[in-house]
């Protein structure tokens, strides 16, 4: 029987979680997270009715996939913030080309980092592709440093087979269509998504982790942990989106994710329960209510699905997250602590060098 535990304050950003606005047009805004200046924004691009707005209300806001049936086609271009990097994700109405001239191309594609391509597969998707073709074409000469991530969503509407030949014939059109137009290995990736099982966090994970100017420091820390603590896979995730930031270098498989967010979602209800606002430390008054702010929410279960999954915040927004197999990970509680608290003391010190 799954045993929980909880050795310190419940995890307080949940319930702050909760206070958020999901109404698909309300701004959320969060305070900076100390990641440098290097501050990118990301754009949700596609043909109308593709699902762009539906994919940044699942990921940002936490609405139910059943409730974006009742979503409105988008019209304005809408402004989302997100919490960990302090930078902006542009959802664009799809029925609109931004590079015919009318615009001010620079305006909007000026300092962005990553374009989210949205193609519904449940649709004729010859006309998005060629469209994507377009856009990368003409923002290659202004915009070379832009990376491509193409969604390619709806996909559990699909049989395994035909998913999987869908999936390569789309793949092999855009393929075609950027070396027709000169562009040999653009820097394009895909994933395929859906908004009703957990593709889409784990295609928006290698998304983020795709603009994160520090990946590489954060991947050789969490390398190190995961080798002091014998964590098979080991995490670093914002728990508001259930988005990983970052990851360890060993191979990543499907079901870690699956894991990961089913476990975060059993967090995050034990916490509506019994989670409560922390005061900052600078402004509680009493040495209880300072010992309340600066303590660290951790959780553990000793045997989820055949894994010991161990948690462990970082800061208000992010968390670490080990799995392991170990069949006496609890016996060695205390030395995780310890080595995860060191990564915790050096994780912070590369996010306020930024």
């Amino acid at each position: 029987m799954p045993v929980f535990e909880e050795d310190h304050e419940p995890q307080a950003q949940a319930s702050n979680m909760n206070d958020q606005p999901t109404e698909p047009n309300a701004e959320i805004t969060y305070p900076p997270m100390g990641f440098g200046k290097h501050k990118p924004k990301m754009l949700l691009m596609g043909l109308k009715k593709s699902g762009k707005t539906s994919i940044s209300n699942v990921v940002l806001r936490k609405m139910r996939p059943q409730e974006t049936l009742f979503l409105h086609a988008t019209t304005t271009i809408n402004k989302q913030s997100m919490a960990f990097m302090d930078f902006q994700i542009w959802d664009l109405p799809g029925q609109i080309d931004y590079l015919d001239g009318t615009y001010d191309a620079s305006s909007i594609f000026g300092g962005v980092g990553g374009i989210i391509w949205v193609i519904d597969v449940q649709d004729n998707y010859m006309q998005p592709i060629q469209r994507l073709t377009d856009t990368i074409v003409q923002l290659t000469e202004h915009h070379p440093d832009i990376k491509y991530f193409v969604f390619i969503h709806k996909t559990d509407s699909l049989t395994d087979d035909y998913r999987e030949d869908t999936i390569r014939d789309i793949v092999q059109k855009i393929t075609d269509g950027l070396f027709d137009e000169g562009l040999e290995n653009p820097p394009v990736n895909y994933y395929p998504t859906s908004i009703f099982d957990h593709t889409i966090f784990e295609a928006f994970s290698k998304v983020i982790q795709g603009l994160v100017p520090q990946l590489p420091t954060y991947e050789a820390l969490l390398n190190s942990v995961a080798a002091s603590c014998r964590f098979q896979k080991v995490y670093i995730v914002d728990v508001m989106s259930k988005v990983f930031i970052a990851e360890d270098t060993s191979p990543s498989h499907t079901k870690t994710y699956e894991l990961c967010c089913d476990f975060i979602d059993f967090i995050m209800d034990i916490s509506d329960l019994y989670s409560f606002a922390r005061p900052p430390a600078a402004d509680a008054g009493s040495q209880r209510a300072q010992d309340i702010a600066s303590q660290t929410a951790e959780a553990q279960i000793k045997s989820f699905r055949g894994f010991a999954i161990y948690l462990r915040e970082v800061n208000a927004f992010l968390s670490l997250i080990g799995i392991s197999r170990e069949p006496n990970f609890d016996n060695e509680k205390a030395m995780v602590d310890y080595n995860v608290q060191i990564f915790q003391d050096k994780l912070l010190e590369v996010i306020q060098r930024g």
